[in-house]
Protein backbone atom coordinates (compact mmCIF):
# COMPACT_ATOMS: atom_id res chain seq x y z
CA UNK A 1 0.00 0.00 0.00
CA UNK A 2 1.56 3.28 -1.10
CA UNK A 3 1.52 6.33 1.12
CA UNK A 4 0.03 9.49 -0.36
CA UNK A 5 2.53 12.22 -0.99
CA UNK A 6 2.24 15.06 1.50
CA UNK A 7 1.43 18.45 0.02
CA UNK A 8 4.45 20.72 -0.49
CA UNK A 9 4.89 23.32 2.21
CA UNK A 10 4.97 26.88 1.04
CA UNK A 11 8.41 28.48 1.35
CA UNK A 12 8.78 30.89 4.24
CA UNK A 13 9.62 34.30 2.81
CA UNK A 14 12.92 35.76 3.96
CA UNK A 15 12.58 38.69 6.32
CA UNK A 16 12.99 42.01 4.54
CA UNK A 17 16.46 43.48 4.78
CA UNK A 18 16.74 46.42 7.11
CA UNK A 19 17.45 49.65 5.27
CA UNK A 20 20.99 50.91 5.78
CA UNK A 21 21.27 53.89 8.09
CA UNK A 22 22.66 56.84 6.10
CA UNK A 23 26.01 58.39 6.98
CA UNK A 24 24.49 61.82 7.56
CA UNK A 25 21.47 63.26 9.32
CA UNK A 26 18.52 64.06 7.06
CA UNK A 27 18.49 67.64 8.37
CA UNK A 28 21.76 69.50 7.70
CA UNK A 29 23.14 72.34 9.81
CA UNK A 30 20.91 75.39 9.66
CA UNK A 31 22.05 78.83 8.50
CA UNK A 32 21.81 80.05 12.10
CA UNK A 33 24.11 77.27 13.28
CA UNK A 34 26.66 78.05 10.58
CA UNK A 35 26.58 81.78 11.34
CA UNK A 36 27.08 81.09 15.06
CA UNK A 37 29.91 78.72 14.17
CA UNK A 38 31.68 81.50 12.29
CA UNK A 39 31.21 83.81 15.29
CA UNK A 40 32.57 81.25 17.77
CA UNK A 41 35.57 80.52 15.53
CA UNK A 42 36.48 84.03 14.39
CA UNK A 43 35.76 86.12 17.49
CA UNK A 44 37.93 84.10 19.91
CA UNK A 45 40.72 84.02 17.30
CA UNK A 46 40.62 87.82 17.02
CA UNK A 47 40.84 87.96 20.80
CA UNK A 48 44.06 85.91 20.67
CA UNK A 49 45.53 88.35 18.13
CA UNK A 50 44.70 91.22 20.49
CA UNK A 51 45.91 89.37 23.59
CA UNK A 52 49.57 90.43 23.51
CA UNK A 53 49.07 94.21 23.22
CA UNK A 54 46.29 94.13 25.80
CA UNK A 55 48.36 92.06 28.24
CA UNK A 56 51.63 93.94 28.03
CA UNK A 57 50.70 97.25 26.40
CA UNK A 58 47.53 98.13 28.29
CA UNK A 59 48.15 95.91 31.29
CA UNK A 60 44.62 94.45 31.09
CA UNK A 61 45.47 91.06 32.57
CA UNK A 62 45.03 90.26 36.24
CA UNK A 63 45.66 87.21 38.35
CA UNK A 64 41.93 86.56 38.60
CA UNK A 65 41.77 86.36 34.78
CA UNK A 66 44.63 83.86 34.70
CA UNK A 67 43.15 81.65 37.42
CA UNK A 68 39.60 81.68 36.01
CA UNK A 69 40.89 81.01 32.49
CA UNK A 70 43.15 78.18 33.65
CA UNK A 71 40.35 76.51 35.61
CA UNK A 72 37.86 76.80 32.74
CA UNK A 73 40.43 75.53 30.23
CA UNK A 74 41.32 72.54 32.42
CA UNK A 75 37.72 71.55 33.13
CA UNK A 76 36.58 71.86 29.50
CA UNK A 77 39.72 70.23 28.08
CA UNK A 78 39.51 67.23 30.41
CA UNK A 79 35.80 67.04 29.64
CA UNK A 80 36.77 66.54 26.00
CA UNK A 81 39.84 64.32 26.42
CA UNK A 82 38.71 62.12 29.30
CA UNK A 83 34.96 62.41 28.72
CA UNK A 84 34.02 62.92 25.07
CA UNK A 85 37.03 61.06 23.69
CA UNK A 86 38.30 58.27 25.92
CA UNK A 87 35.06 57.49 27.76
CA UNK A 88 32.09 58.22 25.50
CA UNK A 89 33.70 57.55 22.11
CA UNK A 90 36.02 54.63 22.85
CA UNK A 91 34.85 53.14 26.14
CA UNK A 92 38.33 53.21 27.68
CA UNK A 93 36.72 52.84 31.10
CA UNK A 94 33.33 52.60 32.74
CA UNK A 95 32.02 55.44 34.87
CA UNK A 96 29.45 55.71 37.59
CA UNK A 97 26.46 57.87 36.74
CA UNK A 98 27.54 61.11 38.50
CA UNK A 99 30.94 61.00 36.76
CA UNK A 100 29.30 60.23 33.41
CA UNK A 101 27.06 63.29 33.72
CA UNK A 102 29.90 65.50 34.96
CA UNK A 103 32.12 64.52 32.01
CA UNK A 104 29.35 65.20 29.51
CA UNK A 105 28.71 68.65 30.98
CA UNK A 106 32.41 69.51 31.25
CA UNK A 107 33.09 68.53 27.64
CA UNK A 108 30.14 70.61 26.45
CA UNK A 109 31.77 73.71 28.00
CA UNK A 110 34.45 73.46 25.29
CA UNK A 111 31.93 74.73 22.71
CA UNK A 112 33.17 72.15 20.22
CA UNK A 113 29.96 70.17 19.73
CA UNK A 114 27.28 68.55 21.82
CA UNK A 115 28.41 65.27 23.33
CA UNK A 116 26.36 63.16 20.87
CA UNK A 117 27.53 65.03 17.77
CA UNK A 118 31.16 65.02 18.93
CA UNK A 119 31.17 61.27 19.55
CA UNK A 120 29.36 60.45 16.29
CA UNK A 121 31.83 62.53 14.27
CA UNK A 122 34.87 61.07 15.99
CA UNK A 123 33.71 57.48 15.57
CA UNK A 124 33.27 58.16 11.85
CA UNK A 125 36.81 59.57 11.80
CA UNK A 126 38.17 56.29 13.20
CA UNK A 127 36.12 54.18 10.81
CA UNK A 128 37.56 55.95 7.76
CA UNK A 129 40.76 57.42 9.18
CA UNK A 130 42.71 59.21 6.42
CA UNK A 131 40.54 57.56 3.77
CA UNK A 132 37.36 58.47 1.90
CA UNK A 133 34.69 59.15 4.51
CA UNK A 134 37.01 60.66 7.14
CA UNK A 135 35.38 63.97 8.12
CA UNK A 136 38.69 65.77 8.69
CA UNK A 137 41.71 64.10 7.11
CA UNK A 138 44.51 66.47 5.97
CA UNK A 139 45.21 64.02 3.11
CA UNK A 140 41.76 64.57 1.65
CA UNK A 141 42.96 66.44 -1.45
CA UNK A 142 46.22 64.60 -2.23
CA UNK A 143 49.89 64.37 -1.26
CA UNK A 144 51.63 67.28 -3.02
CA UNK A 145 52.35 70.44 -1.06
CA UNK A 146 49.43 72.43 -2.49
CA UNK A 147 46.96 69.64 -1.77
CA UNK A 148 48.42 69.13 1.71
CA UNK A 149 48.22 72.86 2.52
CA UNK A 150 44.56 72.78 1.54
CA UNK A 151 44.09 69.56 3.49
CA UNK A 152 45.64 71.01 6.64
CA UNK A 153 43.19 73.91 6.53
CA UNK A 154 40.33 71.46 5.99
CA UNK A 155 41.44 69.14 8.81
CA UNK A 156 42.08 71.99 11.23
CA UNK A 157 38.80 73.88 10.89
CA UNK A 158 37.44 73.90 7.34
CA UNK A 159 35.43 70.71 7.87
CA UNK A 160 33.42 72.40 10.61
CA UNK A 161 31.62 74.55 8.04
CA UNK A 162 30.31 71.58 6.05
CA UNK A 163 26.51 71.52 5.99
CA UNK A 164 26.24 67.77 6.54
CA UNK A 165 25.99 66.36 10.06
CA UNK A 166 27.14 62.85 10.99
CA UNK A 167 24.21 60.54 11.66
CA UNK A 168 23.83 60.18 15.40
CA UNK A 169 21.80 56.96 15.37
CA UNK A 170 24.36 55.26 13.12
CA UNK A 171 27.51 56.26 15.00
CA UNK A 172 26.31 56.97 18.54
CA UNK A 173 23.24 54.79 19.14
CA UNK A 174 24.35 54.08 22.71
CA UNK A 175 24.34 57.78 23.58
CA UNK A 176 21.06 58.46 21.76
CA UNK A 177 19.51 55.70 23.90
CA UNK A 178 20.96 57.10 27.15
CA UNK A 179 18.37 59.45 28.74
CA UNK A 180 21.02 61.34 30.74
CA UNK A 181 23.15 62.05 27.67
CA UNK A 182 20.15 62.92 25.51
CA UNK A 183 19.13 65.59 28.05
CA UNK A 184 22.65 67.05 28.07
CA UNK A 185 22.67 66.96 24.26
CA UNK A 186 19.42 68.95 24.13
CA UNK A 187 20.53 71.59 26.67
CA UNK A 188 23.79 72.19 24.81
CA UNK A 189 22.82 75.83 24.02
CA UNK A 190 22.40 76.49 27.75
CA UNK A 191 25.82 74.98 28.46
CA UNK A 192 27.30 77.20 25.72
CA UNK A 193 25.79 80.23 27.48
CA UNK A 194 27.19 79.04 30.81
CA UNK A 195 30.67 78.65 29.31
CA UNK A 196 30.51 82.17 27.90
CA UNK A 197 29.04 83.93 30.93
CA UNK A 198 30.47 82.10 33.93
CA UNK A 199 33.99 83.65 33.68
CA UNK A 200 32.80 87.27 33.61
CA UNK A 201 30.36 86.54 36.42
CA UNK A 202 33.12 85.12 38.61
CA UNK A 203 35.59 87.82 37.53
CA UNK A 204 33.14 90.57 38.36
CA UNK A 205 32.36 89.09 41.78
CA UNK A 206 36.04 88.50 42.64
CA UNK A 207 37.14 92.03 41.70
CA UNK A 208 33.77 93.60 42.46
CA UNK A 209 34.02 95.65 39.29
CA UNK A 210 32.69 95.81 35.74
CA UNK A 211 36.27 95.96 34.50
CA UNK A 212 37.02 92.67 36.24
CA UNK A 213 34.02 91.12 34.48
CA UNK A 214 35.12 92.53 31.12
CA UNK A 215 38.73 91.32 31.36
CA UNK A 216 37.57 87.89 32.57
CA UNK A 217 35.27 87.66 29.54
CA UNK A 218 38.15 88.55 27.24
CA UNK A 219 40.76 86.21 28.76
CA UNK A 220 38.83 83.39 30.44
CA UNK A 221 36.09 83.18 27.80
CA UNK A 222 37.32 84.32 24.38
CA UNK A 223 41.05 83.56 24.61
CA UNK A 224 40.42 80.33 26.52
CA UNK A 225 37.93 79.09 23.90
CA UNK A 226 40.30 79.93 21.04
CA UNK A 227 43.27 78.18 22.65
CA UNK A 228 41.29 75.04 23.44
CA UNK A 229 39.74 74.90 19.99
CA UNK A 230 43.02 75.22 18.15
CA UNK A 231 44.75 72.70 20.39
CA UNK A 232 41.93 70.21 19.74
CA UNK A 233 41.90 70.91 16.01
CA UNK A 234 45.67 70.47 15.88
CA UNK A 235 45.21 66.81 16.79
CA UNK A 236 43.17 66.42 13.57
CA UNK A 237 45.61 68.37 11.41
CA UNK A 238 49.18 68.49 12.74
CA UNK A 239 49.06 65.05 14.38
CA UNK A 240 48.15 63.43 11.06
CA UNK A 241 51.03 65.01 9.11
CA UNK A 242 54.14 65.58 11.27
CA UNK A 243 55.65 63.62 14.13
CA UNK A 244 56.86 60.17 15.06
CA UNK A 245 55.16 56.83 14.39
CA UNK A 246 56.42 54.25 16.91
CA UNK A 247 53.32 52.07 16.52
CA UNK A 248 51.77 50.41 13.49
CA UNK A 249 48.55 51.97 12.20
CA UNK A 250 46.59 51.94 8.94
CA UNK A 251 46.62 55.74 8.75
CA UNK A 252 48.95 58.74 9.15
CA UNK A 253 48.50 59.37 12.90
CA UNK A 254 51.65 60.76 14.57
CA UNK A 255 53.01 61.79 17.97
CA UNK A 256 53.68 65.51 18.49
CA UNK A 257 55.47 66.03 21.81
CA UNK A 258 55.09 69.80 22.14
CA UNK A 259 51.30 69.51 22.13
CA UNK A 260 51.23 66.92 24.91
CA UNK A 261 50.65 69.28 27.86
CA UNK A 262 48.11 71.71 26.32
CA UNK A 263 46.21 68.74 24.83
CA UNK A 264 46.34 66.81 28.14
CA UNK A 265 48.05 63.85 26.41
CA UNK A 266 45.95 63.69 23.24
CA UNK A 267 48.90 64.47 20.96
CA UNK A 268 50.38 61.00 21.59
CA UNK A 269 48.06 60.27 18.71
CA UNK A 270 49.91 57.36 17.10
CA UNK A 271 49.27 54.88 19.92
CA UNK A 272 45.68 56.05 20.13
CA UNK A 273 45.06 55.01 16.52
CA UNK A 274 47.00 51.79 17.03
CA UNK A 275 44.93 50.94 20.13
CA UNK A 276 41.87 53.25 20.28
CA UNK A 277 40.35 51.83 23.47
CA UNK A 278 43.50 52.34 25.54
CA UNK A 279 42.97 54.70 28.47
CA UNK A 280 46.56 55.92 28.16
CA UNK A 281 47.83 57.47 24.94
CA UNK A 282 51.29 58.43 26.16
CA UNK A 283 52.43 54.96 27.23
CA UNK A 284 56.14 55.17 26.45
CA UNK A 285 58.79 56.51 28.89
CA UNK A 286 58.80 60.30 29.12
CA UNK A 287 55.37 60.74 27.52
CA UNK A 288 53.26 62.96 29.78
CA UNK A 289 49.57 62.06 29.61
CA UNK A 290 47.59 64.22 32.04
CA UNK A 291 44.26 62.69 30.98
CA UNK A 292 45.48 59.19 31.87
CA UNK A 293 46.55 60.43 35.30
CA UNK A 294 43.10 61.91 35.87
CA UNK A 295 41.48 58.60 34.87
CA UNK A 296 43.77 56.86 37.36
CA UNK A 297 42.55 59.25 40.08
CA UNK A 298 38.94 58.51 39.15
CA UNK A 299 39.73 54.79 39.33
CA UNK A 300 41.35 55.12 42.75
CA UNK A 301 38.35 57.09 44.00
CA UNK A 302 36.02 54.32 42.81
CA UNK A 303 34.27 56.57 40.28
CA UNK A 304 35.77 54.77 37.25
CA UNK A 305 36.29 51.02 36.82
CA UNK A 306 37.18 48.40 34.20
CA UNK A 307 39.86 50.77 32.91
CA UNK A 308 41.65 49.51 29.81
CA UNK A 309 45.28 50.24 30.67
CA UNK A 310 47.88 49.24 28.08
CA UNK A 311 50.04 46.20 28.86
CA UNK A 312 53.66 45.59 27.91
CA UNK A 313 52.64 42.67 25.71
CA UNK A 314 50.03 44.69 23.85
CA UNK A 315 52.41 47.60 23.30
CA UNK A 316 55.15 45.28 22.06
CA UNK A 317 52.76 43.67 19.58
CA UNK A 318 51.96 47.06 18.07
CA UNK A 319 55.47 48.52 17.98
CA UNK A 320 57.06 49.28 14.63
CA UNK A 321 60.06 46.99 14.12
CA UNK A 322 63.05 47.60 11.89
CA UNK A 323 61.65 45.24 9.28
CA UNK A 324 58.34 47.14 9.32
CA UNK A 325 60.14 50.45 8.90
CA UNK A 326 62.20 49.11 6.01
CA UNK A 327 59.19 47.65 4.18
Amino acid sequence: MTRAASPARPETPAPPARPAIPEYEAEPKSKTERVLLVVFVVLPFLAVLAAAPLAWGAGLLGWSDVVIGAVMYTVACLGVTVGFHRYFTHGSFKAKRPLKIALAVAGSLSLEMSVVDWVATHRRHHKFSDADGDPHSPWRFGNDWKALAKGLWWAHMGWLFEKKRTNRKKYAPDLVADPDIEKIHHIFPLLVAASLLLPPLVGGLVTWSWMGAATAFFWATLVRIALLHHVTWSINSICHVWGKEPFMTRDQSRNVWWLAIPSMGESWHNLHHADPTSARHGALPGQIDISARVIRLFEQAGWAYDVRWPTEQRLAAKRVTRSDAAA
